[in-house]
């Protein structure tokens, strides 16, 4: 089933190819107001088409809201939003070969003969517009509450940004990230960044990387041990994003090359308040949230569209054969992912909360 939460619920639906996209968002407490052009700002940093990184399919992403929003506030009701397609150029794209790296052949074993495979059908990237859609309402309620969700650009290849300072990142770090057309903290590694997107793409290929998000400002004591943990929650909706194939919390999986005296992070107070003076647990202890910044790292998985031949089957005549993809794709889809990484981030700490 294509829907997701507790309190704050989301449905996607539609395809790559088809008349539109969109998503259902529940929960959301009456007379809510909206900024509608917040929303479309940050529905255009994932748009494609925006630059020579990216795809140069041209599509607005303009949500068209049909319900549950009135007089610039939300009804209480079911809100949703439609992005209809104008830019499709499915002669690209054929059933009988299945393309690596690609759901094709689980669609197929899923769905069957029916399923549609125009650019990816409903398992595109495409899909992740009505996401950031949804997280960038729940940005809005979130940051009513004081909390804000950024993220930047952690590494392409093996280029590194400036990594967040976990314990003292803030939201005016967030707030700068988030007006920058490629998001990372140094603008030198940056560069560097998409010199190595270039390359692959000259070379009809295609490179991953991974994006660092920090949620600041959220209260200790928001999660539940075990099952309702707050990093099960989190990873929950990260791996709705298709690329993502990987995610670690504070040190992650460099807790591995640690000590416990290293590992822990040690108390203090300012006498009203109880911090620690690092966050190498990003924020969580126990599955709970203990009042530090929330930080942690998606790892992003190559774009599998790649021009280069590729070895494949055939299945209308279960042969094998080879396929050079055609159409238009990301030589990198980590820039454009950084803004549905916040908005997954934004509708999981805002389901917790609500």
């Amino acid at each position: 089933m294509n829907q997701w939460g507790e309190r704050f619920r989301v449905s996607i639906f539609g395809e790559s190819h088809g008349a539109g996209i969109g998503i259902v968002i529940d929960g959301i407490p009456s007379g809510t107001k909206l900024d509608l052009d917040k929303i479309a700002f940050r529905m255009k940093r994932r748009a494609p088409g925006r630059n020579t990184l990216s795809t140069q399919r041209r599509e607005a992403d303009e949500v068209k809201i049909l319900s549950g929003f009135y007089n610039g506030m939300t009804t209480g009701t079911p809100l949703c939003g439609v992005i209809f397609n104008t830019d499709t150029r499915s002669r690209d794209y054929t059933p009988e070969l299945l393309r690596p790296g690609h759901a094709d052949f689980t669609a197929l074993c899923k769905y069957g003969e029916s399923r549609d495979f125009r650019g990816g059908g409903h398992f595109s990237g495409r899909i992740t517009a009505p996401l950031v859609f949804a997280g960038a309402v729940a940005q809005q309620i979130l940051s009513e509450r004081g909390i804000e969700v950024g993220a930047h650009i952690y590494s392409i290849e093996n280029v590194f940004d400036t990594p967040f300072d976990m314990a003292g990142v803030d939201k005016k770090t967030l707030n700068e990230l988030l007006y920058k057309e490629f998001p990372v903290i140094d603008d030198s590694k940056g560069r560097e960044m998409s010199a190595v997107i270039e390359k692959y793409k000259s070379e009809k290929n295609s490179v991953g990387g991974t994006v660092e998000c920090a949620v600041c400002g959220i209260s200790p004591g928001v999660g539940s041990p075990f099952f309702g943990s707050v990093e099960s929650r989190i990873s929950s909706m990260m791996f709705s994003v298709p690329a993502v194939k990987g995610i670690e919390f504070g040190l992650g999986f460099r807790f591995a090359e640690t000590d416990g005296k290293y590992a822990n992070d040690e108390f203090y107070t300012d006498g009203q308040k109880i911090m620690t003076y690092t966050n190498h647990n990003g924020g969580i202890n126990g599955g709970i949230t203990n009042g530090m910044p929330i930080v942690f790292r998606t790892a992003l998985k190559p774009t599998p569209s790649i021009a280069s031949e590729q070895r494949t089957v055939d299945i209308s005549k279960m042969e094998n054969t080879k396929i050079e993809i055609k159409g238009r794709h990301d030589p990198c889809i980590v820039h454009r992912a950084v803004p549905v990484i916040e908005a997954a981030a934004a509708i999981a700490i805002l389901d917790m909360i609500l």
